[in-house]
């Protein structure tokens, strides 16, 4: 089966308490789409954060004194520098407009994956109400990766299978930077029910050839592939359903593809 993937068209616009499991099977439909076992729902991270009240108004935000000096070197905002420390285990880089670290989720990344880009305002929220005396505008709000991706998408893809009888992998990625090529590229920073990893050492090439140190990060590829799906402005297509994953789906965690500090050549 060739692999396929499908943007779900009508998508609400996602509030915090949202219900995505209900929201993607109730897609199906008007997307003309049956369900099958080994479907595969690849999430956009904003929607998911957005459904978990992971939105921040700056506003609320005391900046501490270290922020305010690494703001000012990097000459970024002191109260989202302090949210990027309170979500990183440890700042690896700087410059004037990013701050590469290591997120509290095990992976490497810029700003904390924290994002001003398509969050929406008081008006479309959110995880609270607005202070009577507080002006908030669309640049005050701004949206933090989920707390745990990987139980996130445990939930949605436990609640999905419960509701349809079917056995499906859910995949929630995010967009990256990476150390030795411009440009951001879909990643994986939550996966359920599909492999992360796939080991291909021991297996022959066309020459016989047993592979030696080839390892795949599989998540990796579906999630760049679904990006390119998605699109980084207003398509408005956070949800992308894939069929004919060419690995079998299985148990897994992102776990398998952060890199051990130990091997990890760039820090």
């Amino acid at each position: 089966m060739p692999l396929a993937l499908t943007p779900l068209l009508h998508i609400p616009l996602i509030r915090h308490g949202d219900n995505l499991a209900d929201i993607v099977l109730n897609s199906l439909d008007k997307n003309q789409i049956t369900l099958q076992h080994d479907d595969i729902f690849v999430f956009a991270q904003k929607v998911v954060s957005k459904a978990e009240g992971r939105t921040v108004n700056l506003s609320t935000v005391t900046p501490s004194q270290g922020a305010i000096e690494l703001g000012t070197q990097t000459e970024k905002d002191p109260r989202l520098v302090e949210l990027i420390l309170q979500e990183s285990a440890e700042v690896l880089r700087t410059r004037v407009g990013a701050i590469i670290v290591e997120h509290k989720l095990g992976f490497v990344c810029a700003n904390a994956g924290i994002d001003h880009s398509n969050v929406g305002n008081r008006s479309d929220d959110f995880s609270r109400p607005a202070k009577a005396t507080e002006v908030a505008t669309t640049d005050d709000w701004v949206l933090l990766l989920p707390a745990d991706p990987d139980r996130s998408a445990e939930e949605m893809r436990s609640e999905i299978q419960t509701k349809s009888g079917k056995r499906v992998g859910i995949l929630i990625i995010d967009s990256h930077g990476r150390a030795w090529r411009n440009g951001t590229v879909g990643v994986a920073i939550g996966v359920a029910g599909i492999p992360a990893l796939e080991d291909l050492r021991g297996r022959e090439d066309l020459f016989k050839f047993k592979l030696q140190v080839t390892q795949v990060s599989v998540a990796d590829e579906l999630a760049a592939a679904a990006s390119l799906m998605m699109g980084q402005a207003a398509e408005g297509t956070p949800v992308i359903h894939v069929r004919g994953f060419p690995y079998p789906l299985r148990e897994a965690s992102l776990k398998e593809i952060i890199r051990p500090k130990d091997q990890d050549l760039f820090r």
